[in-house]
């Protein structure tokens, strides 16, 4: 009988968020054993200033993340808007396979299209155009090259700029743009999407070249509760955390 495969994002792990971090890492030690392949979405940190960060919770989580690799389950990580840093030693030190910002998997027999989601939002374009600087080699190193200290209170700046900025955006910016979703779908030549980043849990129907779609969007766990999209054999549902 095949195993359950999971999909999780926007967990937004931090040390101001004891609870989400708890119920991940009992998660970790309990239901993810269980199944074939978990895959990150992305935000699984609030914010990650480098690999070499041993703030809490970053060891405990590499170090469950590990054991659970060990144990025969699959692990895969996209990057999200959050923590695009996340680079080759977390991977060394986990287990983790990273992914590519978009990613095409076999999810039984159906080519299936897996990103973090913030490229799909293309109406916010200041956004965009970080994004597009941030991602490149040479901005990174320049970054990582910084002490710690100073990374993480820029890292904390960072987050709040983007609070006030978000106040000043509609929430139809902040959205996907449907033209980007069909457009990206037809180039990867997928009719079934998943991703997060959004925090609007839902499945979307609709037609793609006269065929049906799904756009699957995973919900951002909370201190109260966490979601996966769980998928066996031609089924899904959604598991609380």
């Amino acid at each position: 009988m095949d195993k359950d495969i999971l999909f999780i994002s926007d967990l937004h792990l931090s040390l101001n968020k004891p609870e989400i971090t708890r119920r991940f890492l009992s998660f970790l030690k309990t239901r993810a054993p269980q199944v074939a392949a978990l895959y990150i979405l992305g935000d699984l940190f609030d914010a990650w200033i480098g690999d070499d960060d041993p703030n809490p919770p970053n060891n405990a989580v590499r170090k469950q993340l590990k054991q659970l690799t060990d144990s025969g389950t699959d692990v895969y990580l996209q990057q999200g808007n959050r923590d695009f840093l996340l680079g080759r030693r977390f991977c060394e030190e986990t287990g983790v396979t990273l992914l590519d910002d978009y990613a095409v998997i076999d999810l039984h027999g159906i080519p299936t299209l897996l990103t973090h989601g913030d490229l799909l939002c293309t109406d916010d374009l200041p956004y965009q155009a970080f994004r597009a600087k941030s991602r490149a080699q040479a901005w990174q190193d320049n970054v990582l090259s910084k002490p710690l200290l100073l990374r993480l209170l820029a890292a904390r700046w960072y987050r709040l700029r983007s609070y006030f900025h978000k106040r000043k955006k509609s929430l139809a910016i902040m959205d996907v743009n449907q033209d980007t979703v069909i457009s990206v779908m037809r180039e990867h030549d997928c009719l079934r999407l998943i991703h997060g980043h959004t925090h609007r849990p839902a499945v979307h129907n609709f037609e793609i070249n006269g065929k049906p779609a799904q756009r699957f969007v995973l919900a951002a766990w909370s201190k109260d509760a966490g979601d996966a999209l769980c998928w066996k054999n031609q089924d899904y549902h959604i598991e609380v955390i």
